[in-house]
């Protein structure tokens, strides 16, 4: 430990640092991650109870010891009002007192009379006036010299949530530190009781106790313990440790550093703690999980924000930790997060990704929640056995889906033709499907057949054709095979058209595409005799080609024996099965004319149809 006292040039040299100091501080900081503790700092700090606050004691002993004139200048510089560099915040009342224009003994101070050294510990409770913690700046604080004087040498004590100054806490007169400082009090607080165990001279050992103890206790700690998991640190008070280790003791606070050592040096090791969300089901060794996707267009905002609820059950306060990977973003992060003790808790986050849309992909990220408590007796699920909770979030960038009747191409018109079929036979089955091309399967949207109406001799094909939508869209890069059959019970030419009405998956930009399907073919019978026209019927036409033919040896279209000539003996066949025929259906009208149109557009690129004659069933495509 190094000397308490300091000659002139030392405290001349030290005001000079401070002046120094004070020139590099005020540059901005950009995150609080600045202001963690050096690497492997608390590397040594793996116990619990009396064990955990010895390892402590051990990293923050032995500070740099400066005198308690120096800290005049020294307090000027760690509790400077974060919005105005010429100000310094005063404890309790938190005014922030201009003392660019204080001149005494040393810049900025004017004897005491403007604003003086608060010993949070005070001198009458234990510190020693000649120890190093009477100067030691984690525990003295720039004070209103009235509001020092009313606090003087009273117990802290008092409920959370009431103006700073002297209360009644069901005993003897305490003071309040307000709420703004009730936190960073007990902390320091804390502090003071593992710094100080009587080890060094001059000193004695601290300690912290329930109401108001005599010296060198100090009252009282079942509040402290509340003020802590009511009030996490703030930017102010974690750069005031940063600056005191940095420029000059040497030394932080560990309670600032890691709050999560408080319920097991200062409590016991049963905290009963466990944080979840809400919404989920929390396993038994406290972990849940949550997962969130949205599907968007390239080029479409994103809009991926989800708040969640984190409930902290247990009557235990505890402090927790928010981490992000990825793309995810969340409105709370970082280690200094607290639910209060005294019963259960919660508070709502907002989690989100922040991902461009502007280019197809998969924008995972995680947000994961760990409570820090590190005691180990709360039971399973409890305290440091309870697992992370983890929030899942993907952002799907995806492309429009690509209607096709082909699957290596785009093709938006189909034609099935079952050329003729023998009437009666058993028709053939043609089968079809409908695909969702994409450059990239994965990251395409699904595919809807919203609707379909048909036209013409629907009634003369069976098809499976259904409305796909919702769970049974077609996924990119997959299909949905149909099939349609012809009636053979009725001869004639047949054609029913059909017009399709697709589209992406129900999303912000989502597009409609038409198409169209077309089923053709004939159904014919085995000749008739005296069909000599072979129309499907014997009728006076047909005895209209025997009397034009009559006699003749070249048209022999009316020549019913196969005789070669045209004569009696074919006047008798027809005679003979005069009013024969197939049977026929009645024929539904073509499409009307903006139908037509419509198919007629869509076919624009489509190759020419395909006529066959008693051949195998043909498909017809157009782009």
């Amino acid at each position: 430990m190094r000397s308490s006292h300091l000659s002139n040039r030392e405290t001349f040299a030290s005001s000079w640092l401070a002046a120094l100091v004070l020139f590099v501080v005020v540059l901005p900081h950009s995150a609080n991650a600045q202001y963690d503790p050096p690497p492997g700092y608390y590397n040594s700090a793996t116990g619990s109870g009396s064990t955990l606050k010895q390892q402590l004691h051990n990293i923050i002993d032995n500070h740099t010891v400066l005198s308690y004139d120096a800290a005049r200048s020294n307090l000027q510089i760690t509790d400077r009002d974060p919005n105005d560099a010429d100000n310094i915040i005063l404890i309790y009342d938190r005014v922030s007192l201009d003392v660019s224009n204080l001149n005494g003994s040393v810049p900025g101070w004017d004897n005491g009379n403007s604003w003086n050294r608060e010993h949070t510990w005070p001198r009458a409770l234990g510190v020693n006036a000649s120890g190093p913690d009477n100067s030691d700046l984690h525990m003295l604080r720039p004070s209103d010299p009235g509001v020092n004087s009313d606090r003087g040498n009273l117990h802290f004590g008092g409920a959370f949530g009431q103006p700073f100054g002297t209360v009644s806490d069901g005993g003897p007169t305490v003071w309040y530190p307000g709420d703004a400082d009730a936190g960073m009090v007990a902390r320091q607080m804390f502090y003071a009781a593992v710094r100080y165990d009587g080890s060094d001279s001059a000193t004695s050992n601290l300690e912290l106790a329930n109401g108001t103890p005599g010296s060198p206790r100090l009252g009282s700690l079942d509040r402290m313990i509340e003020w802590h998991y009511q009030t996490a640190p703030d930017n102010f008070e974690l750069r005031r440790n940063d600056v005191v280790h940095d420029s000059f003791q040497g030394n932080r606070n560990p309670f600032v550093d890691r709050p999560e050592y408080v319920w097991s040096v200062f409590v016991d090791q049963n905290n009963d703690s466990r944080i979840g969300l809400a919404g989920t089901t929390v396993a038994n060794d406290g972990a849940s999980s949550l997962n969130f996707t949205q599907r968007v267009f390239v080029g479409e905002t994103a809009s991926l924000s989800q708040a969640v609820t984190l409930n902290k059950s247990g009557n235990d306060g505890t402090y927790y930790e928010i981490t992000t990977t990825g793309a995810a973003t969340s409105s709370l992060t970082g280690s200094h997060l607290n639910f209060r003790t005294g019963g259960t808790d919660s508070t709502t986050i907002n989690v989100g990704l922040d991902a461009s849309t502007t280019v197809r992909g998969l924008y995972p990220g995680t947000v994961t929640i760990d409570n820090l408590d590190v005691t180990t007796s709360g039971g399973t699920g409890r305290g440091a056995n309870d697992g992370n909770d983890v929030i899942n979030l993907e952002l799907q960038v995806i492309d429009h889906a690509t209607p096709s009747w082909t699957a290596g191409s785009f093709e938006n018109a189909l034609t099935l033709d079952f050329g003729a079929v023998m009437l009666g036979e058993a028709s053939s089955t043609l089968d079809f499907s409908l695909f969702n091309l994409g450059a990239d399967p994965t990251l395409t949207a699904d595919l809807e057949l919203d609707s379909f109406s048909g036209f013409g001799d629907v009634t003369r094909f069976a098809t499976d054709l259904a409305e796909l939508t919702g769970d049974n869209a077609i996924a990119g890069g997959s299909n949905a095979p149909f099939s349609v059959s012809l009636s053979t019970n009725c001869a004639g030419q047949y054609t029913a058209s059909y017009l399709l009405n697709v589209s992406d998956e129900d999303l912000i930009g989502a597009l409609a595409q038409p198409l169209s399907l077309t089923f053709t073919g004939s159904v014919v019978g085995a000749p008739l005799d005296g069909d000599f026209d072979m129309d499907g019927d014997v009728d006076n036409d047909d005895l209209t080609i025997f009397q034009s033919d009559f006699g003749s040896t070249v048209n022999l279209a009316a020549d019913g024996n196969g005789n070669g000539i045209v004569d009696a003996a074919d006047f008798t066949i027809w005679q003979d099965n005069f009013g024969n025929s197939h049977p026929s259906c009645s024929v539904v009208p073509e499409p009307a004319g903006w139908l037509l149109g419509l198919l007629g557009g869509l076919s624009l690129f489509a190759t020419g149809r395909r006529t066959r004659q008693m051949t195998r069933p043909t498909a017809v495509l157009s782009r």
